[in-house]
């Protein structure tokens, strides 16, 4: 029986919180404390990542336990890190990205959405568990922080995109995966300037990609995991 590939992770190490993301795998990124706990949530994690790509057929295979793990690249975090969110792109974000490489970069990302749309249609009419003191958002809430987010993330790549406010959120949902497809091809490729007009470096993109497909399925994640048992 042939052996799995070992795959390749990088590591975020800010002072309070370690990210761990597979390299190949945009979104699929979880933290911890340290390096050990982050790389163990990120295999804890692989049976739900596997649902999420499984329909688009790019050969998903989760490791059998962290050791099926390598760590390629180490990255100092930043306060935005230890707030709670990846904010450094790994070495290979930043290569150029070929017609086959953004077909599946296209796949991850639609099926990061498709993810989203199905757990919310189960947790529509339900209630999520709040905190402790009573805090966290319920659905609508959650759909509207990831659109409100995603103009924001559009903006890092070099789109310009506003939400229309008259719409619905079904509509806007639709709205919004269609210009995240939009950006991801124009920046493929090259048609966004790496530099936006005061100098700043736009998000490449694969990190693009990278940072939109994890705070997305981190979210559907979320309300799946605080959806309440009837």
């Amino acid at each position: 029986m042939a052996r799995l590939k070992k795959i390749g992770v990088y590591l975020e190490i800010g002072k309070k919180r370690t990210f761990a993301g597979a390299v190949d795998w945009p979104g699929w990124c979880r933290s911890g404390q340290d390096e050990e706990s982050a790389l163990q949530s990120l295999f804890e994690s692989g049976a739900r990542f596997a649902n999420v790509v499984q329909r688009s057929r790019l050969g998903f295979q989760k490791p059998k336990d962290a050791s099926g793990f390598v760590v390629v690249e180490r990255l100092k975090g930043n306060a935005t890190t230890d707030f709670g969110a990846p904010a450094i792109a790994p070495d290979r974000d930043s290569k150029p990205v070929n017609a086959v490489e953004l077909r599946r970069l296209e796949s991850i990302l639609k099926a990061s959405w498709r993810a989203l749309d199905r757990i919310a249609e189960k947790a529509e009419g339900k209630t999520l568990e709040t905190g402790p003191r009573g805090g966290g958002r319920q659905l609508e809430g959650i759909i509207e922080h990831i659109l409100g987010s995603t103009e924001g993330y559009l903006s890092q790549v070099g789109w310009k995109y506003k939400q229309d406010a008259r719409a619905g959120q079904d509509q806007q949902f639709a709205q919004t995966l269609q210009a995240s497809l939009d950006a991801l091809r124009a920046s493929a490729r090259g048609e966004i300037p790496a530099k936006g007009p005061r100098g700043g470096v736009r998000w490449s993109a694969r990190y693009f990609v990278r940072r939109l497909a994890w705070h997305i399925l981190d979210h559907a994640w979320e309300i799946e995991d605080r959806i309440v048992a009837e």
